[in-house]
């Protein structure tokens, strides 16, 4: 009886795991970009939060000030440094008329969420383009990719946010991180079910944002100034995917695993506030994935069923592995390849460490 139901519950895994995987995640790898429609180009408010960023602010600020595009704000918002940071934005906005400075000197609430409303206020233009200070546009061409698809009924564009690559497997698995969850917001929005987007590089429209609430339905969470206002404004019409690699946002990973804990700990708090269909698809994807490696490893173990689990791992990871290498090259990242194998393996370690995440409401965002 034991084994009867590891088994069936081995090859539901398995089946689930081959259904999102040829049928949703599939949307992302055979996905064309569409091309750069030839509409007038509307003015951009590029908002970008800081919090003790003066090194970041040095490093990449000058390339979100010399965007190559007619008319743009780069509004940045000092939320209480106590670095050098408005020391470097008056020096930059000295040089840069572009560059509009909004100060908040009281201590606010944890997360960016009243800086960021602040920034909006302070917006001139109706298409809002985020990202952070310790980010980088792979291209002066970034603002004229994320806008010229934010148009007629489109009001939302998610953009893609790759870490830069680097050495060990901390770096691996947090780009290899990175390229899951884009593959899984970026195919549900594909298919019409739109859940999050990313704050290091997301475009959407004033008017959108006041219409919706703002953030008003989830200001007693830190984290969700980019997720759960996607998840509560975002339908199949009005939002677009935007996969140039003129419009990546690239930024440093963290360099420990205690740091890339605390980072992902905070991310992971918003997911128990998605809407129940987005919670149930993504429940389901992280139970079948687990399920697939844990009740497959039990039944080599204890009951030494080795050819059905090796038959059906063998075509669950042939068939992830395919998509894989076809994502992982749309979104250049192809030396991502060779560690698919042992990465997805390992992310059931990521299930286990990251469970308790989603019991918890509340985190600093700096």
């Amino acid at each position: 009886m034991a084994l009867d139901l590891l088994l069936y519950l081995f090859l539901a895994a398995t089946a689930v795991q081959l259904f999102y995987w040829l049928f949703i995640f599939s949307r992302l790898a055979f996905y064309r970009q569409p091309p750069l429609p030839t509409e007038e180009k509307e003015p951009v408010s590029i908002i970008i939060c800081a919090r003790n960023e003066a090194e970041n602010l040095l490093r990449n600020l000058p390339y979100f000030l010399s965007q190559d595009y007619p008319v743009y704000e780069v509004i940045v918002v000092n939320d209480n440094s106590s670095d050098k940071t408005l020391e470097v934005l008056l020096d930059f906005q000295k040089k840069t008329p572009i560059l509009r400075l909004v100060s908040i000197t009281a201590d606010t609430a944890p997360g960016k969420k009243e800086a960021l409303n602040k920034g909006i206020e302070a917006a001139r233009f109706e298409i809002l383009l985020l990202s952070d200070a310790d980010c980088r546009p792979a291209s002066s061409m970034w603002v004229e990719h994320m806008q010229a698809f934010v148009r007629g009924r489109e009001k939302i564009g998610l953009g893609y946010s790759p870490y830069y690559r680097g050495k060990g497997i901390l770096n691996a698995f947090i780009r290899f991180e990175t390229v899951y969850s884009a593959t899984q917001f970026l195919s549900f929005a594909l298919m019409g079910l739109p859940y999050m987007g990313v704050g290091r590089n997301l475009v959407y429209r004033k008017s959108l944002f006041h219409e919706s609430g703002g953030f008003a339905a989830h200001a007693d969470v830190a984290s969700g100034d980019d997720d759960l206002f996607i998840n509560q404004a975002a339908t199949r019409h009005n939002t677009q995917v935007i996969l140039s690699p003129l419009a990546f946002v690239y930024s440093n990973p963290k360099y420990t695993w205690e740091g890339y804990y605390h980072q992902k700990s905070r991310h992971l708090t918003t997911g128990a506030r998605y809407r129940l269909v987005h919670q149930l698809a993504l429940g389901l994807l992280s139970l079948s994935h687990f399920g697939h490696y844990a009740f497959g490893f039990a039944l080599i173990l204890f009951h030494n069923v080795d050819l059905i689990v090796l038959l059906n791992y063998l075509a669950r990871i042939g068939v992830a592995f395919a998509m894989y290498a076809l994502i992982l090259r749309k979104l250049h990242d192809t030396s991502l390849i060779r560690w698919v194998l042992l990465l997805d393996a390992l992310y059931v370690c990521f299930y286990l460490v990251f469970a308790p995440a989603l019991f918890k409401s509340k985190e600093s965002w700096k």
